[in-house]
């Protein structure tokens, strides 16, 4: 029995140790120095080669109740007693310096990074990741997605769900993906109080912006926007109810248009109904044509953005991408990219229905619009400081000292690579790939194994045997 409950310790022992990292503390001021790699943290002005050096973190741990000894029965070993545990609050791992040539001594790893890039941890502004098997469409259904499967091996440290869940389900959404993710999982609250079941999002009665904005107030360190989603009809209604939310909460909103016929003016979206800080998502979809029907595009057929656009980004309008399964048309981002409109923010719209077509990924999309001519220091601010600002926490997308250590590290490959999306393929020499993500100082996800040194592991022994 007594060997039975050292195993039952040693396997907890084990699996925390592997969920916390880098292992037993050695008094040394930093858990890891990322050497020689070169930096792009735009809030701060640095791009150019430099160390970071970070201490680490730890997971929280929930409570656990105890588990009494079952005994052996039939082909059944017998399990002894495991005790209860009560709950162990985590702690974040933050950025301790970047600096030139921080000495290797000071930390109990290094991590070699040169020919790399080094950034803040991407924020993917546009998500849905109400995964779950008792609703449909994007709420709590098979078609989003479970978030640390399709965050870390991206780059991605902190994601916006964009409305899958309204007020009525929100506590829910919290609970099974908010509370249950290693991700930093942020919601826009769905102006529809039953939010994207695929049935209610034209249903007007279930807008309400006090009950919305009730919630966002309950919860402010989880719901960081509200969103309109899909509405097809030619009214402002559901717009005003969605802002009304936003004022009562003071949080932005984001839109994503449906259809109508002719469709609602962008140039009374942006410069009359929008505030500053209003986010408009699916910035280069759109109809892409000169009809008057879906949804308006903001670069004409001449290929020109049109004139109320920029009068819009002067205003503080965000621009996001949402690339999504259809929502980049060539004959928007191209041209406007070549004309010098960045998107404000980058992000992906990433579900079952996105990911295996034209988007694929966060590091994918950011290559796109690399090889449509957008430097990459601005794809980075695009991915990391501007989304910060765009949901109001600014302690995030940045590598200042003693903001939290979100780290994402890339390799730029070189080759012959096209991206086929809606209305034409783009082709571009260079591509990026994740080597390791660091989520609030622990390592996350490594792909090539740079955080440890190559050979076996050094036998573990115990003194005196």
């Amino acid at each position: 029995m007594k060997q039975k409950l050292l195993l039952v310790a040693l396997v907890m022992l084990g699996l925390n140790s592997w969920a916390q990292q880098p292992g037993a503390p050695s008094g040394k001021p930093y858990a890891y120095i990322i050497k020689g790699g070169h930096v792009i943290d735009p809030k701060n002005n640095i791009n150019e080669v430099m160390d970071v050096a970070v201490t680490s973190g730890t997971r929280a741990q929930p409570a656990r109740p105890a588990v009494p000894a079952r005994p052996a029965e039939g082909n059944r070993p017998a399990r002894p007693a495991i005790p209860a545990r009560e709950a162990v609050p985590g702690s974040e791992g933050k950025v301790a310096l970047v600096a030139k040539n921080i000495p290797a001594d000071q930390a109990d790893r290094i991590i070699d990074a040169k020919g790399l890039y080094v950034t803040p941890g991407l924020i993917d502004l546009h998500v849905h990741f109400f995964w779950g098997h008792e609703g449909s469409y994007l709420k709590n259904a098979a078609t989003a997605l479970p978030a640390d499967g399709f965050t870390f091996r991206t780059g991605v440290t902190t994601v916006v769900d964009a409305g899958c869940t309204g007020w009525r389900d929100f506590e829910l959404y919290k609970k099974q993906t908010i509370d249950a993710s290693q991700t930093r999982v942020l919601s826009m609250l769905n102006i529809v109080g039953t939010g994207m079941d695929g049935r209610g999002e034209n249903n007007i009665d279930e807008m309400d912006p006090v009950k919305t904005a009730e919630m966002a107030k309950k919860y402010p360190n989880d719901i960081v926007g509200v969103k309109l989603a899909h509405f097809n009809g030619r009214t402002w209604v559901p717009t005003d109810r969605a802002l009304e939310a936003g004022r009562l909460a003071n949080i932005p909103i984001m839109v994503d248009f449906g259809s109508a016929n002719p469709y609602l003016p962008l140039d009374s979206l942006f410069n009359v109904k929008f505030r500053p800080g209003d986010i408009y998502t699916h910035a280069f979809g759109g109809n892409g044509t000169d009809s008057k029907d879906g949804r308006e595009s903001i670069v004409d057929m001449n290929g020109k953005v049109k004139p109320y656009v920029y009068k819009a980004r002067e205003r503080g309008v965000v621009f996001d991408i949402g690339f999504g399964g259809a929502s980049y048309l060539y004959n928007q981002g191209v041209p406007a990219v070549k004309a010098g409109f960045y998107p404000t923010t980058i992000s992906t719209d990433l579900h079952t229905g996105s990911m295996n077509g034209p988007m694929k990924s966060m590091e994918n999309i950011m290559g796109l619009f690399m090889a449509t001519g957008m430097p990459l220091k601005d794809v980075i601010a695009a991915s990391t400081w501007h989304p910060a600002k765009a949901i109001k926490r600014e302690e995030l997308g940045n590598l200042s000292k003693g903001s939290v250590a979100d780290i994402a590290i890339f390799k730029v490959t070189e080759g012959n690579y096209g991206w086929p999306v809606r209305g034409g393929k783009i082709t571009g020499k260079q591509r990026l790939l994740t080597e390791m993500t660091i989520r609030s100082g622990n390592i996350v996800y490594d792909l090539d194994g740079i955080g440890q040194p190559a050979g076996p592991a050094p036998a573990v022994t115990t003194a005196g045997r």
